[in-house]
């Protein structure tokens, strides 16, 4: 009988096997359709234009709507049904953040409206459409997120493989649209500024895609035309969210949860000072740095090379700092004991996987700068603090994820450390009494009194105005006796206590310090301060060309990790 059993569960898990992998399957064909037809538009492929692109991403975003509206009027229908619920997925911090990039996205199709009015002479409906049916795409979709993130689909599941997958590379070829436009935008102005600058030995041809007509108000045609590459970066942060949040869905769909009481931890700045101190200082200088660098690259080449070398200095130190930081929390995690949470996790797993995958972008960047340092034959100044800065970009981003990994994976401590001991002092005929019980006690859950016994509070207060003097002296002479091994134990266990949580203040600190550097990191690459290419000794090496098929390539990973490493961050302090 068990193996006839064990057969048929066997047996039932072939269909939803075969489901994953026909579902996986139909999204990387969806994606490498849509990938294909966006390279062709953005080499001019005879035949493609921009209209092609923007139907197809409009068509993507109409089904996904349609399967959104069907599974929330079904959730509504069975609303008083008990859900499986992965408590580890969509934690309300990163569903704020999903909200404040979705809430900027909207501006965006705002902005792509007004622009598409003032050309609307020579521009194709389809880029009136696409902003509008991307802005309700966006509402439902951080709705949909907001109330059915955490939900472990156990019904329809087939179906539901299709839809969520399908929303997932969905949201991947948004991202992938978001980041080549506004790749496509920085390199027209990198461009500009090497015409500024003289170089001669490089083929340089502006990648227009201006519409080829005048527009109705000129003034609000060039702040839409600014803003929108402005309002990008939050765009592809958006929608590369959104993809990591329903692909732990798709994860989840049809798996078993362990029911267990899932410890909340909130974000608390109390104990953090000294590390959101040192943190605001250093993203307070980050963009200082970004507006001197932006206003002084390109005006000439003293004042491009200035910009550079004051970029490589503030980023070197950053860096080093950023590592020192890592290191010390390394440390402390190897002199503290304890055990590591191996239990399977979609969500911890995928943020793993994410910090490394991506992390390979800004590790290619850097190898091809230390390459391209050793094999140039002219060296300009400014170039050296290249050497160093690359050399830390890949030590930091080394010892971060290993730091920020072992913290997701750390089990939280069964006991709060925060566990303060009742002491009720009573002044009685000039004798101090400690009625403090032990440690142990307090973490049994008992007293050291018997049952039916009345508390010691009410002994040292009403019983004891009725004792006479003897009473009073006995009970003196107990204390006197239990004095010693209470005191013992209670310095023991305060410093333990004591110890644990200068670590973890430590630990939290470190924490939000790395917090809002990764957030000052990500700023310079999301608003045009690229240094990969400006620095101007990769293209003499490599090519101009394939340094910057490069660049283009790596970049967004770059930026993306600089954003996960901030999220994870995040994480780790509210657990630590």
């Amino acid at each position: 009988m068990d193996d006839v059993a064990g057969s048929a569960a066997l047996g039932g898990s072939y269909p939803q096997k075969n489901a994953e992998i026909l579902s996986s399957q139909y999204g990387i064909n969806l994606f490498l359709a849509g990938l294909l037809l966006t390279f062709a538009w953005a080499v001019h492929a005879v035949g493609i234009s921009k209209s092609h692109l923007l139907s197809y991403l409009i068509t993507l975003m109409l089904i996904q709507l349609l399967w959104m509206l069907w599974y929330l009027c079904r959730s509504c229908t069975q609303r008083r049904l008990i859900r499986d619920k992965d408590t580890h997925a969509g934690a309300r911090w990163l569903k704020c953040g999903i909200t404040l990039f979705a809430v900027i996205t909207l501006i965006l199709d705002s902005f792509k409206i007004g622009y598409y009015i003032d050309f609307s002479n020579c521009l194709s409906p389809t880029e009136g459409i696409f902003p509008v049916t991307h802005a309700v795409h966006t509402i439902l979709q951080v709705y949909f997120l907001w109330c059915h993130a955490k939900d472990v689909i156990q019904s329809f599941k087939t179906l539901e493989r299709f839809g969520v997958i399908h929303s997932v590379f969905t949201n991947l070829l948004l991202w992938t649209n978001g980041v080549l436009t506004e790749s496509k935008h920085q390199l027209n102005e990198h461009k500009e500024r090497l015409i500024t600058l003289g170089f001669g030995n490089i083929t340089i041809v502006l990648d227009d895609h201006a519409p080829q007509c005048n527009c109705t108000t000129t003034t609000l045609c060039s702040i839409f035309s600014q803003g929108i590459y402005y309002l990008y970066p939050f765009n592809i942060e958006y929608h590369i969210l959104a993809s990591t949040m329903l692909y732990v869905l798709w994860k989840n769909i049809g798996r078993k949860v362990e029911h267990h009481q899932q410890n909340k931890t909130p974000f608390k700045f109390h104990g953090i000072t000294v590390g959101m101190i040192f943190g605001l200082i250093v993203l307070t200088s980050t963009i200082a740095i970004v507006v001197v660098y932006l206003i002084q690259i390109g005006g000439s080449k003293i004042k491009s090379e200035l910009a550079l070398t004051m970029f490589y200095l503030h980023a070197i130190f950053v860096l080093a700092l950023m590592c020192t930081a890592g290191i010390v929390a390394l440390l402390i995690y190897r002199l503290e004991d304890r055990s590591l949470d191996n239990s399977k996790n979609p969500a911890r797993k995928l943020d793993a996987e994410l910090l490394v995958g991506t992390a390979a972008g800004s590790w290619l960047l850097s190898w091809g700068s230390i390459l391209a340092i050793i094999c140039a034959q002219a060296h300009p100044k400014y170039t050296w603090y290249n050497l160093p800065y690359s050399v830390l970009v890949i030590i930091e981003k080394y010892i971060q994820n290993l730091f920020i990994i072992e913290s997701i994976h750390r089990e939280q401590e069964k006991v709060n450390d925060d566990i303060k001991t009742l002491r009720i002092v009573t002044i009685s005929r000039g004798t101090t009494l400690s009625l403090t019980p032990l440690y142990k006690e307090i973490y049994n859950g008992r007293a050291a009194r018997d049952p039916g016994e009345v508390p010691c509070l009410f002994k040292g207060s009403i019983y004891g105005r009725e004792n006479d003097e003897a009473d009073v002296a006995k009970e003196e002479v107990s204390q006197d006796n239990s004095s010693a091994l209470h005191s013992a134990s209670d310095f023991s266990f305060y410093s333990r206590n004591s110890v644990t949580n200068n670590k973890r203040r430590i630990l939290k600190n470190i924490a939000a310090f790395l917090f809002l550097c990764n957030l000052s990191l990500w700023i310079p690459p999301a608003f045009g301060c690229r240094p990969e290419y400006d620095n101007g000794l990769e293209e003499i090496v490599f090519g101009f060309e394939p340094w910057i098929i490069v660049v283009n390539l790596a970049m967004p990973f770059s930026i993306f990790y600089r954003m996960h490493s901030a999220a994870s961050l995040f994480e780790v302090n509210c657990k630590t």
